[in-house]
Formats: C-alpha cells, structure tokens, sequence
C-alpha cells in the first residue's frame, strides 16, 4: 500500500509568469527537501503540465501531514507586485491510499489502486470548493476523514500568508524560538500566529491520521 497525491493549482491562468515560476521553483525546491527529511519514506514528485504536480509516498501514513506541507508552502509564496496578506495563490489536492500495481520509468507512466482513486477523487474537486479530499479502499475510513477535512478545509480557508508561512515551519518541527528567529518576530508573535492558525486542531487531526491509517492496512 502506497499514498499517490496528485494536485492541481487553483486558477493558475491567472497568476503572471513570474509568480508561476517562483511556486514552481519553491515546489521543485520542496520536492528535494521532502526526501531529505523524510529519508525513511520513498518519496517521488513529479510537476506536469505547468500547472499540476503528483506524487508517491511509500510510508501512507505521512501523506497528509506531506500535503498540508505542500499546501502551506504553496499559500506562503508572496507576489513582487502583492499588495495584501491574503494568500493568492492555493492548491487542491487529493491523497490516494492503495495498491502499487505497476512501477513505470515516471510517475505518470506508473498505476494502481491509489493513482486511481487520487486521480478520480481530484476530478471530483474540479467544481468543488474543498481543497484537500482521502480516498481509500475503506468506507469506513473514507467516512471519518470526509468529515474531518471537510473541517479542516474551513480553518485553512481563513489562513493569510503569515498563517501558511507559521503551519509550514510547524511541519517542519520547528520550535517556536526556531520560527522567530527566521521570521524575525518575537516568540509571542509566533505564538500568537499558531492560535489563528489552528494548530492545535491540526495537530491533533494530523495524530489520528497517522494512527487511524497504520492500523487499517
């Protein structure tokens, strides 16, 4: 069993040239990180179509925590010419957990269970305002993470930057001091950022996560 995500990002034809360049950059750049701090854990991105990435987690248990990393990063990414807080640029993204049928030379030429129901779960998103969907061979499970990302689509929708820029470096596990200096605000500052952008919630959601999907497969 393997997490395949696979993601689109939300109205690219917007975003300038410049401002594509720079998510795709930060993405490529991720991609790197997330093999390095996950080294225990095969992990594979691919970016396709300008606009799309996916993804094979081998450890299934790490794929949410992964793609809130991502979403966070991608909401973090500042505009030269931005003029408010608000993040423009956003992801949908949706995690598959399955089988592994078929291992091709790319990730797009691989397939089974879990590129099938990441891809199909995605199409379902397109006229959908939800940002982060699970499927899995269990309804069981399919149920409890319905409801509990659908929560967690409505605390994500209220981050600004600054909150996307907090919820990323927490996924990195990052101590708050760690956070200030880089951020270059006070620890309480930091602290402050954490509360608004419900990580508390996050946390705990992230915990039963890890804990639900090791025990199901």
């Amino acid at each position: 069993m393997i997490a395949v995500i696979t993601a689109d990002l939300v109205d690219s034809s917007n975003y300038s040239e410049s401002f594509l360049d720079e998510i795709l950059k930060n993405l490529n750049s991720e991609f790197e990180k997330l093999q390095q701090d996950y080294a225990e854990n095969e992990i594979d991105f691919e970016i396709y179509r300008g606009d799309s990435f996916q993804g094979i987690i081998s450890k299934y248990q790490d794929s949410l925590k992964i793609a809130l990393r991502i979403k966070s990063l991608i909401n973090k990414v500042k505009s030269k010419d931005q003029k408010t807080s608000s993040s423009l640029a956003d992801v949908k993204i949706a995690i598959g957990i399955g089988t592994f049928d078929y291992k091709g030379d790319s990730i797009a030429e691989s397939n089974g269970q879990a590129f099938q129901l990441s891809g199909r779960t995605l199409d379902e998103m397109k006229n959908d305002s939800r940002k982060i969907r699970l499927k899995t061979p269990l309804e069981s499970l399919n149920s409890e993470f319905e409801a509990s990302l659908f929560l967690l689509n409505a605390v994500m929708e209220k981050w600004s930057q600054a909150s996307a820029e907090e919820v990323y470096f927490l996924l990195k596990g990052m101590k708050e001091k760690e956070i200030a200096k880089i951020l270059n605000i006070s620890q309480s500052a930091v602290n402050q950022r954490k509360k608004a952008c419900g990580w508390e919630a996050i946390s705990v959601l992230l915990k039963r996560f890890e804990n639900v999907t090791a025990q199901s497969f």
